[in-house]
């Protein structure tokens, strides 16, 4: 167990823009940093991080924390593997507590599926640079390729044998269990080698953990498929993985490009010729979620095609949903009969790097051209290509951009606009129709244009849930949890040395028990449980509160999606005078939030007494109605006092709500 000194030591050397960053693109906007929310799909950045405040907040699906939450919540680490992560990433030493076998056994099964691929990494690296079979099959290949040992080695290459079952016996004889090796696609139910006779390459998180390998098979004339994955595993998931997205994420971010090939040594020549922002979609058609991968870092994606028209063809068909999730796709055709590591091969880095930038082509607009070249003389043909275009520009949720695409695809198709115009008009209305049939009826969402106002192919908006009925005064009492945590610990009188959360707590005692929201109240309870310990209510204490719904509260309060202009004071040299800056107004903002709080409850009291006082009117009873009326006068003259100290105006009405 993590000694709590150095989880206090992590927690406050950890920067979340950091942690962040290594996911998510962030462009600075103010004070905060803003990009694509990493959880959950947007076209419109609404995730922010706040150094200042070194937190992370989404205001489009609410999810909120620091450095460690984000590691936990993105990349499903335990807290303590969120911190082990970051101590790595500070280089700050751990001290170990005592673990009970039961607390290991739990933190060691993720690790342990790790650690038994790291094994594996190194077991066929090993077969690749010190067997005589390894040397001859496996290094020839890399080599002739033109891969570097430290390439080799930065990437996991290396080398499956053939025998039935050499890695798993080896792994056993090191201490890893079958079981183990079962559970992450190493050994198969009958105790054999998944892996045979092929050379290997790692596939790593965005960690850079291996969490996978593809295979490639040597052998002509072989009964079996060329290439292999992983089976899918706790740790490994085929369609959400780029293949070599941890060695270039920072370079996509850097250069705001994504380039996209379709194999693992494209991949690792491109990246050893210092073209680094380079990734694989691992064999398969791309996925949504590989889609939102690439855009968390960039909108901009550039796709190296091999100089096969047929090939060309197939593939155009997987980039329309390039399109859905509003990406900027150009085409980059090389010359027939190269691909992406031949050509680098033949003519150097900085040639191929001149030609993908000189030769690529918006996507659409090199569609078009494409298939229209293929259509002289036949007006079937070209009816049926110019429908495809529409097809994909139908695709892009953009009005601006189809617009756009409409105008430029109608010259190249030699149409009239408006005849395109049209038939995108009738594609997307078929396709909500559809969407419709599938998921029941839905506001059409049509804009004037005729194009509908989400994106084509996404599945209708979730319904918004229900709101929970608003419990008496709970806006209030929200406030006074508010106070607590954003100032709790502030100085409320200096020379009394008293402090907000202790001010509102002693101001509150004699209602304390009329909280209507009992989440309010048990967070309130918990604030004087501190305070009375001798302990301070800081903002640390709530924003790592061991009770999840209190620590997203807290979260909620101390993150906003508002941040003062700096352009008054800057610009216009024009400051506040009237009053203090309002994070540092924390006392004027406590006597408010204190004065409505008691005003309503009072009044809620005051209501709830004459209640009663004109029940026993209508009965009769003397003698309760005068306890009532004492009882009666007592709140009004604490509801004239409160009125009158903050300048409120209280009316009979409020007795009567």
């Amino acid at each position: 167990m993590i000694a709590n000194k150095t989880v206090q030591e992590v927690m406050e050397a950890t920067k979340v823009e950091e942690v962040v960053q290594d996911f998510v693109t962030l462009k600075r906007r103010g004070v905060n940093l803003l990009g694509l929310c990493p959880f959950h799909n947007e076209k419109t950045p609404s995730f922010t991080v706040s150094p200042a405040k070194n937190i992370y907040k989404c205001f489009g699906c609410g999810k909120s924390g620091d450095g460690v939450r984000f590691l936990m919540d993105h990349e499903h680490y335990t807290f303590p593997e969120a911190i082990r992560h970051l101590a790595r990433k500070y280089n700050i030493e751990i001290e170990e507590k005592a673990l009970s076998p039961e607390t290991l056994a739990e933190m060691q099964y993720t690790d342990s599926l790790y650690i038994v691929n790291q094994f594996a990494v190194e077991y066929y690296q090993h077969q690749l640079h010190e067997t005589d079979l390894g040397k001859s099959v496996g290094l020839s290949y890399f080599k002739k390729r033109g891969f570097r040992e430290d390439t080799m080695r930065k990437f996991g290459l290396g080398f499956a044998p053939e025998q039935g079952s050499a890695l798993t016996d080896a792994a056993v004889k090191a201490g890893h269990t079958v079981d183990f090796l079962q559970k992450v696609g190493l050994t198969t139910q009958n105790q054999r080698d998944f892996f045979r006779n092929r050379v290997m390459f790692a596939i790593h998180n965005l960690s850079g953990k291996v969490i996978g390998f593809g295979g490639r098979i040597l052998q002509k004339d072989v009964k079996a498929p060329k290439y292999i994955n992983t089976p899918e595993t706790e740790i490994y998931n085929k369609s959400k993985v780029l293949y070599g997205a941890f060695f270039a994420k920072q370079a996509i971010r850097q250069q705001d490009e994504c380039i996209l090939v379709e194999g693992y040594t494209d991949v690792i020549s491109l990246h050893q010729a210092g073209i680094q922002n380079v990734v694989a979609s691992s064999g398969t058609s791309l996925t949504t979620d590989q889609i939102r991968l690439i855009k968390r870092y960039t909108p901009n994606v550039k796709i190296i095609y091999d100089g096969d028209f047929a090939g060309i063809k197939a593939a155009l068909r997987g980039v329309d949903l390039l399109l859905e999730q509003d990406l900027n796709v150009r085409i980059v055709l090389l010359p027939e009969g190269e691909d992406p590591d031949s050509y680098l091969q033949s003519v150097g880095a900085a040639v191929f790097s001149d030609y993908i930038a000189d030769k690529s082509k918006d996507f659409v607009l090199f569609k078009a051209d494409l298939l229209m070249k293929e259509t002289a003389g036949d007006p079937i043909r070209r009816s049926e290509v110019i429908k495809d275009i529409v097809g994909s520009i139908s695709r892009v949720p953009d009005p601006i951009k189809r617009a756009l695409y409409v105008r430029e695809c109608a010259r190249i198709v030699e149409v009239e606009e408006q005849l395109l115009v049209n038939e995108v008009n009738k594609t997307l209305s078929k396709r909500l129709t559809q969407e419709r049939l599938k998921t029941g009826p839905e506001a059409p969402g049509f804009a004037d244009s005729g194009f509908p106002d989400r994106e084509p192919g996404m599945p209708p908006p979730a319904a918004e849930p229900e709101k929970p009925a608003v419990i008496g005064d709970e806006f209030q009492e929200r406030d006074i949890v508010r106070l607590l945590v954003l100032s709790g610990e502030k100085l409320f009188d200096a020379a009394e040395g008293t402090s907000i959360g202790e001010y509102i707590l002693a101001n509150i005692a004699d209602i304390i028990d009329y909280f209507d929201n009992p989440f309010y109240h048990r967070i309130v309870m918990d604030a004087r449980s501190r305070l009375e310990s001798g302990q301070k209510l800081e903002q640390a204490y709530f924003l790592n509160h061991p009770d999840e719904e209190i620590r997203q509260l807290a979260f909620d309060f101390v993150a906003s999606p508002y941040e003062l202009s700096e352009g008054w004071e800057k610009r216009f040299e024009i400051t506040l005078q009237t009053q203090k800056m309002p994070e540092d107004n924390f006392v004027k903002d406590t006597l408010q939030g204190l004065n409505r709080f008691r005003q309503f409850k009072i009044t809620r009291l005051s209501r709830e007494n004459l209640s009663l006082l004109t029940k026993y009117q209508k009965e009769g009873n003397v003698d309760q109605q005068m306890v009532y009326m004492k009882v009666h006068l007592k709140l009004e003259e604490i509801r004239t006092a409160l009125a009158r100290e903050f300048g409120t105006v209280v009316t009979r009405h409020d007795l009567h709500r």
